[in-house]
């Protein structure tokens, strides 16, 4: 369901339908406007369209960085998930050799006490 909601961003009005709750779209209207009003204030002399275009800018450049970040970690899981693959199968074989050698372990103490109950009578 969409909720209509008005935003007020620099003294202009904004009609927004949106599937987000309102508070989150208000919350996001108020930081918006302060970035913009933070650029305003910071004696450059920009307009609030240029500040506008520098917020949009600095958040795109968030974005893309914390994607390529996103993308890096996404990388490294997959690395990891990879490895522990491969340890796991390493792991099997480990436990099957030591299933066979213990087997080959029990013969050869077998043997050793047939060769001493041969070596007694």
């Amino acid at each position: 369901m969409l909720n209509d909601v008005k935003v007020i961003i620099c003294g202009k009005e904004y009609k927004l339908k949106t599937s987000e709750s309102p508070n989150y779209v208000f919350a996001l209207a108020r930081a918006l406007e302060t970035k913009i009003n933070d650029i305003m204030n910071s004696g450059s002399g920009s307009s609030p369209y240029t500040a506008s275009i520098m917020v949009a800018l600095t958040v795109l450049d968030d974005l893309n960085k914390a994607n390529q970040h996103l993308d890096s970690i996404r990388n490294q899981t997959k690395e990891y998930v990879d490895e522990a693959g491969k340890a796991r199968i390493e792991r099997d074989a480990a436990l099957k050799e030591i299933e066979v050698l213990k087997s080959k372990i029990e013969q050869l103490e077998n043997m050793v006490k047939l060769k001493q109950l041969k070596d007694s009578i």
